[in-house]
This record gives structure tokens, C-alpha cells and sequence, in this order.
């Protein structure tokens, strides 16, 4: 390639990025603008937006007591709260998932005196953690069968090598937030036991699973030895997670968070960020989950309705309040369209990014929240009609 080529093909890159940086912006301020959304998110929210979190704080805790200090006092709260709702022994507060997680794992490598984890490929772990795994905590991936799905009984014990832990992803976000039944998930980890390894839930939206298990969510946490959470995800937190487990793994998870540098100075904004969702959202998600059913129906008809028929909505049937929407569309074109229609209206229908699995491909995430509940399945078909008139 010739010199002007290669500045030709630079400046070409540089120009869609400046492009998409310039849609987000547009998109920041339609969302903001919009009379209606389909979801209020806390990436395009403002910090008075934010705060309000924490309006009557004192209906979640005693703001009389002593502030706290590393990890004591509201920290302390948060994590018996955690434990009981989860139905076990003790829970540990950590300020990321990610490092909750190699905590967790690193603990049970050491446990089990095998480094190896069986996990998926599109594992957040895998896809999203720049290898903090083997980089950071010196723990060894071993990918299960790549499929957009959680892995079967049959491949855990067909699997070649053996895995110290087995780590589930509840629900698999980059597959489309699926999740496997009752029956495959309890049939998953009895495979696992047979061969030895402890069972770890990636439960950041564990949250959400109760209405497609159809149990509560200490009888979903019990299949697994131990199960991390987040606060932000589902619960509209300011950020945090927790791992929960036996108390001896929490107390170990403890030192290392401290070894790690989770045991930050005072977390109690975030923290009672945390408390708010477990009493205001966590109650609602329910409802938010069977809505996104109603949700995802209506898009199906709306797009064909349309003349676009081979728009996907996956899962058909959403297994949480999350879900993803396939449309034969280059990125940039249904990203336009979407802004556009904010823009024009006052109705934004898909506040979430656009990403490309492939030439012609776009794919976006819905996810149905309180703002939601307001949209009927009308709602969504006519927002769908003004959404693809915009299209080419």
C-alpha cells in the first residue's frame, strides 16, 4: 500500500470515528431532550439525575450513624442484606465486579489446588476484562463449546481436561442475556460436581432470572458455591458488587480485597446507592421482565408490519428485562435513523449504542425499566413505523 494510501485509509478511520463520536453526542442530548424513552439509562443520565439516587437516604439507613471505614458500618450492612437475600453465609462488598470475581476464583484455585476455569468464550471475564484473569490473578481459562447459549450437562462432562471451577454467566449477556432452564442449569452444576469443581455464578444480572426460573432468588444463589452480584447493572446503582458465599471464602476474599485494593477509605454513597436498588428496584424487576415480553412481541409485528420481516428480536421470548434486536442495516444507517427519530419527535425507542457482528448487520440491546412500563404494545408498534420511515 502506497504512503497516500495508507493516510487515505487512516484518515477514513479517524473520520467514522469522529462520526460515531459525534452521534453519541446527538444521541446524549435526544435522550435527554425526549418527551418519551423506552429506557432511562445511567450512562446518558446527568449527575443531578444520578444523585437523586439518594433522595430520603434516611429510609434506607441511619445517617446518624458513623460514616464508614473500610468496609465497616454501612458496608457491613449491605453485605448481611446481600447474605440474606441470597441465603448465604456472609457476602463481601467489592467497588468492581471484575475484582470480585478473580477474588473469588483465586480463592477457589487455591482451594482446590487447580488454576483452571471452565468458563464460555463470550464470558464478560473473556470478552470485556482485557485477560485480568491470567494477567492479574494468575488463573487459567478454558473456553466450553462456543455456542450463543450456556453449555449443556453433556459438554461439562464430555469437556477434555480437567477445571478446578466452573464459572456460569446468569444470564449470558453477549449472547443475548439467555439463559438455560431450571432443569439444564441444575443438570449443568450435577455435572460439574461430578468432576470435582465448585460452581461459581457471574451473577451480575442474577437479579433478573427469578421470573424465567420461576424461584427465588436464594433458591437459584444455593446451586452454587459461590455468586457474585452487582449493584449497578439491574439495581441503577452508582456501582459496587458483592460476592457471596461460606464464610471462611468470604472472610479469604476479604484479605485479598484488601491485597487487591478494594478497601477503599468510605464507600457509603455508593453503598446507599446500592441499599436504594435492593429496596426501590429490585421489587419492580418482575414486572419489568414480563413487560419486556410485551416489548419485544410488539417490535417483532411492528418491524414486520414495517416490510422489514427479517428483523430479529433474540430471544424471541426475552429471558430477563434485557434483550437484543438484529436488523439487516449497516451500524451507522439504523444509528442515524434512531437519533433522528429522537430528534424529530421527541420519542427515542433505542437509547443503546449500535454494534456490527457483520457486513450489513446491526445489533442493539433493549432493555425495558420503569420508563418502559409506560409503553404499550401500540406504543412500540407506532415507534417502530416512525423509526423505519427514517431507514433507506
Amino acid at each position: 500500500m502506497t504512503e497516500t494510501a495508507e493516510q487515505g485509509v487512516g484518515e477514513s478511520v479517524a473520520s467514522a470515528e469522529e462520526r460515531r463520536e459525534r452521534l453519541f453526542e446527538r444521541r446524549r442530548a435526544a435522550y435527554r431532550g425526549a418527551r418519551r424513552v423506552l429506557a432511562r439509562s445511567s450512562v446518558l443520565g446527568t449527575l443531578r439525575e444520578r444523585l437523586a439516587l439518594l433522595e430520603n437516604a434516611e429510609e434506607l439507613y441511619d445517617l446518624d450513624e458513623s460514616a464508614d471505614l473500610y468496609g465497616t458500618g454501612i458496608v457491613e450492612a449491605l453485605e448481611a442484606k446481600v447474605a440474606g437475600l441470597l441465603g448465604t453465609e456472609a457476602a463481601a462488598f467489592f467497588p468492581t465486579g471484575t475484582m470480585a470475581q478473580q477474588v473469588a476464583l483465586r480463592c477457589w484455585a487455591g482451594r482446590t489446588g487447580d488454576p483452571t476455569v471452565a468458563l464460555h468464550p463470550l464470558a464478560h471475564p473473556v470478552v470485556h476484562e482485557r485477560d485480568a484473569f491470567t494477567q492479574v490473578s494468575g488463573v487459567r481459562p478454558v473456553h466450553l463449546n462456543p455456542a450463543p447459549r450456556l453449555p449443556t450437562a453433556a459438554e461439562i462432562r464430555a469437556f477434555e481436561e480437567p477445571f478446578g471451577a466452573l464459572m456460569l454467566e446468569l444470564p449470558l449477556r453477549d449472547a443475548g442475556f439467555v439463559l438455560p432452564s431450571w432443569e439444564e442449569l441444575t443438570e449443568v452444576v450435577e455435572a460439574a460436581r461430578e468432576r470435582d469443581a465448585v460452581v461459581h455464578f457471574d451473577g451480575a444480572r442474577l437479579w433478573e432470572t427469578t421470573v424465567h426460573f420461576g424461584r427465588p432468588l436464594h433458591e437459584i444463589a444455593d446451586l452454587a458455591d459461590s455468586v457474585y452480584v452487582s449493584f449497578y447493572k439491574s439495581l441503577n446503582g452508582f456501582g459496587g458488587a458483592a460476592l457471596a458465599g461460606p464464610g471462611t471464602l468470604v472472610e479469604q476474599a476479604k484479605a485479598w480485597r484488601h491485597r487487591y485494593g478494594g478497601q477503599v477509605f468510605q464507600q457509603f454513597p455508593t453503598v446507599l446507592s446500592a441499599l436504594a436498588g435492593l429496596e426501590r428496584e429490585l421489587p419492580r424487576l418482575p414486572g419489568y421482565v414480563r413487560h419486556a415480553r410485551v416489548v419485544a412481541a410488539a417490535l417483532r409485528e411492528g418491524f414486520a408490519a414495517a416490510g422489514l420481516p427479517w428483523a430479529r428480536v433474540h430471544p424471541e421470548e426475552p429471558h430477563t428485562n434485557e434483550f437484543r434486536l438484529w436488523l439487516p442495516y449497516d451500524r451507522d444507517v439504523v444509528a442515524e435513523a434512531a437519533v433522528r427519530q429522537a430528534e424529530e419527535t421527541g420519542v427515542l425507542l433505542f437509547g443503546r449504542s449500535w454494534d456490527a457482528p457483520g457486513p450489513g448487520l446491526a445489533v442493539t440491546e433493549i432493555d425495558v425499566r420503569a420508563a418502559g412500563l409506560e409503553w404499550t404494545a401500540d406504543d412500540v408498534r407506532a415507534a417502530v413505523a416512525e423509526f423505519a420511515s427514517r431507514l433507506p
